[in-house]
């Protein structure tokens, strides 16, 4: 289970209850300022230190640390419940999917306008162009790890996501969603809670479709 970290001690320790029976938690601290690290050891977790900026940088460390047949990525906000990892796994361990995307079924309040607005757009894209039928490009997913390093991702900002999908899609991997529970996160989003973090990644996003 990798989950990448930036300023999330608050969040932290709901995020690792969360985790289903034998699921190892990875945290990759991404340059935090408050005690992210400190509480993941201390709720259990395995913390690797990723000082480069960028989500894909985050989760390619915790891709490196990983040592299971099965990789999870997951927000360490505390927007995601744990628990429905089952659901996403679950495909991948029938060998029925290569690639599971969770499919965020928001509450009221959880996921901003303007955020919501751009992941249609780039889901629709995705479809448009690789005629894989998704909703969302949701951070929760599941993936065998060795394919996945084979696909031999570049983009290390908030690319990653979409790249992993791009790629798999032209591998012509089974990529498939589920359905999960997507609650207002822990704190100030870095990302989709500003209009300026939600264009960075909107940005990142449309170079790689280009």
């Amino acid at each position: 289970m990798i989950l990448p970290a930036l300023d999330e001690a608050l969040a932290i320790p709901n995020v690792l209850a969360s985790l289903p029976p034998g699921y190892r938690a990875i945290v990759v601290d991404n340059g935090s300022q408050d005690d992210t690290a400190a509480v993941a050891r201390a709720a259990g977790a395995e913390v690797i230190d990723e000082p480069r900026r960028g989500f894909g940088s985050a989760c390619f460390a915790g891709l490196r640390a990983a040592t299971s047949d099965v990789v999870c990525f997951m927000d360490c906000d505390g927007s995601f419940d744990g628990a429905d990892l089952l659901r996403v796994v679950a495909p991948i361990d029938t060998d029925v999917a290569d690639l599971v995307l969770g499919a965020r079924d928001a509450v009221r309040g959880a996921w901003p306008f303007h955020a919501r607005v751009a992941n249609k757009f780039l889901a629709a894209e995705v479809r448009r162009r690789t005629h894989v039928r998704l909703s969302d490009l949701g951070p929760m997913r599941a993936v065998r790890r060795e394919p996945l390093l084979d696909l031999g991702l570049v983009d290390r900002r908030f690319g990653w996501p979409l790249e992993m999908v791009l790629r798999a899609a032209r591998s012509e991997w089974r990529i498939t969603e589920v359905s999960v529970g997507y609650e207002p996160r822990v704190g100030q989003s870095k990302v989709t809670g500003t209009i300026g973090g939600t264009a960075r990644a909107v940005r990142d996003m449309a170079r790689l479709l280009r």
